[in-house]
């Protein structure tokens, strides 16, 4: 009896391992970008990822049920921008943030950029902050990535500071954002934080520059726009709704 009981438990056990394999192999998989810049410009300051768009499009999609991966450019802790910790700019998603020791440990141990590769997921997400406006604008393993993310029709997603990351990207010779509709942290939100003469180029600008079509709403208004595979936001308040359409795309794809 007591080797039929070790059996079944071995059995059942075996059972369990094979059902989560398949369970993790037939969910959506992200990859998350992040910055690795932690300086701002020459104001002695830090910067880095803001939390906010980190942790509201994380936990969206995770709690859907979606598996996602954390890149940067060196891998490792990313630096978070030290206002975006401030109670000020707290919210549920960043109290959650806050106390979720898992994430926190999985965070400081982000893959580095040049490392992962685009077949291994279904889409790709940059949270913001203005860390990206000096690294991954400029990243050409960053601009590959996300040429390849879009030539394999995955959908691919940016938030407030983050659409910057495409001021290089091409698609058959053309800026992926030429004639599409975008969004991205406006003049005016960037004059109201005072970082107009620091960062290193305007976006709304950039993206402008590059023939998109740039429209906003109203310093700080939720506001996402989708153009085919292109989702991008305006700000920290737009984080949960550019996810939302991610999730959207992620779950018409059969």
């Amino acid at each position: 009896m007591k080797k039929i009981a070790l059996f079944a438990i071995i059995a059942l056990t075996a059972s369990c391992i094979t059902a989560t394999a398949q369970n993790k192999k037939g969910m959506k998989k992200v990859l998350f970008v992040l910055t690795s810049h932690s300086e701002l410009g020459n104001t002695g300051e830090k910067t880095g990822f803001w939390i906010e768009e980190f942790a509201a499009p994380y936990y969206e999609l995770a709690d859907k049920g979606v598996f996602i991966d954390i890149a940067s450019p060196l891998g490792g802790q990313p630096p978070i921008d030290p206002k975006s910790s401030d109670p000020s700019s707290a919210t549920e998603d960043t109290k959650r943030f806050d106390k979720d020791t898992e994430l926190q440990a999985k965070l400081s141990k982000t893959h580095k950029l040049a490392d992962v590769k685009q077949a291994d997921y279904d889409a790709v997400f940059y949270p913001g902050g203005h860390g990206p406006l000096w690294d991954l604008a400029t990243d050409s393993t960053s601009s590959a990535l996300i040429e390849s993310f879009y030539t394999n029709n995955k959908p691919v997603a940016f938030v407030c500071h983050s659409p910057a990351v495409l001021k290089n990207v091409k698609v058959n010779g053309e800026f992926l954002v030429k004639g599409k509709k975008v969004t991205g942290f406006s003049n005016t939100e960037e004059e109201a934080v005072g970082l107009t003469n620091v960062v290193p180029f305007l976006l709304e600008d950039a993206l402008q520059a590059n023939g998109a079509t740039y429209s906003k709403i109203g310093d700080w208004q939720p506001y996402a726009v989708e153009d085919g595979l292109l989702i991008t936001g305006q700000n920290p308040a737009s984080s949960k709704l550019v996810a939302e359409k991610l999730l959207n795309q992620l779950n018409s794809k059969k």
